[in-house]
């Protein structure tokens, strides 16, 4: 409708052109005040979408064409879990706990979280034959690369544990000291699958440096950390194999970014010793975060990120 309409106002402006600029002028004016309400509902419809972080558990995510899917999904939770639970045992030896589960194009993606150490989050995918309204529970497959890289994160911050420590500190007291906040812990667990992470950072890795790491894992999983230390000791690998991504947000909901607190996080990670050896991204958001796709990130963001990194040997 709103097409036709387009197409209509366009032909009244091309005939009345032929009759005078005033009422050409009129056309376009009509032009002009259909627009603005156009762009009106677009800005109010993403704003519906916005909510303060501190309130958001990962309700309302969506992913697309996945209506169907999810009804179907939820319908079949206790399968569904089994099935993730017994993919993860069985092609990458870890036990996994279920959080979410969330309808997709032909599937569900299903938000995990490992049980003990290497800790991290990611997802594997369920399809559903939507036809029959049936979960396909044999058929459970992970996006090339995502699980393993998850894993590759976990087991490098299990081996660096005294300098996550010593990062995950200074994050707690920065959020303590200023007007800023992370994630919530519920947000993290059902919709946050990003490998090694918590509510104020997470860990992924790029290219193909630490593969050593997922190769020995699924090798022997009963190292011990001195032997995983030793193992990567022995291995050379970039500072930019793995990336951390520090990502806060405002406390207060009418809060832009702050510069000075962004500022002062940037320059902390910098100069800071004892950190674990990497790539640093620092993102400061505004206080709302958009609630179908869990993102915080906005044109009025603060960041630092590729490719101008914080490189930490």
């Amino acid at each position: 409708m709103k097409l036709n309409n387009r197409i209509l106002i366009g032909s009244i402006g091309l005939s009345l052109m032929l009759g005078g600029c005033g009422n050409m002028n009129q056309t376009n004016a009509n032009e002009g005040n259909e627009q603005t309400e156009t762009t009106n509902a677009r800005n109010q419809h993403a704003n519906d979408k916005l909510v303060p972080v501190q309130e958001y558990t990962g309700e309302g995510y969506t992913l697309k064409n996945g209506e169907k899917t999810d009804k179907i999904a939820q319908e079949n939770k206790e399968e569904i879990t089994k099935a993730v639970e017994k993919f993860f045992l069985e092609k990458y030896k870890t036990e996994v706990i279920v959080h979410n589960m969330v309808g997709a194009v032909d599937g569900a993606t299903v938000f995990v979280e490992s049980v003990g150490e290497p800790h991290f989050y990611t997802y594997a995918i369920v399809p559903i034959d939507v036809g029959q309204k049936k979960v396909l529970s044999d058929n459970v497959w992970s996006q090339e690369g995502q699980v393993e890289n998850a894993i590759k994160t976990g087991l490098y911050a299990m081996i660096f544990q005294e300098e996550i420590t010593k990062l995950e500190k200074y994050l707690e007291e920065i959020v303590d000291s200023q007007p800023i906040i992370g994630i919530t812990q519920e947000a993290l667990k059902n919709v946050r699958a990003t490998g090694y992470s918590n509510t104020h950072y997470y860990a992924s890795t790029m290219g193909n440096s630490l593969d050593f790491l997922f190769d020995e894992y699924m090798n022997n999983q009963e190292k011990s950390k001195s032997d995983w230390k030793n193992l990567i000791q022995q291995n050379s690998y970039s500072p930019d194999s793995i990336l951390f991504t520090i990502y806060l947000y405002m406390e207060e909901e009418k809060s832009e970014p702050d510069e000075e607190i962004f500022n002062q996080i940037v320059t902390d990670i910098e100069e800071m010793d004892g950190i674990p050896k990497g790539a640093y991204s620092i993102i400061l958001n505004d206080n709302l975060i958009n609630k179908t796709t869990a993102v915080g990130a906005k044109d009025n963001s603060l960041e630092r990120s590729y490719p101008n990194d914080i490189i930490k040997e």
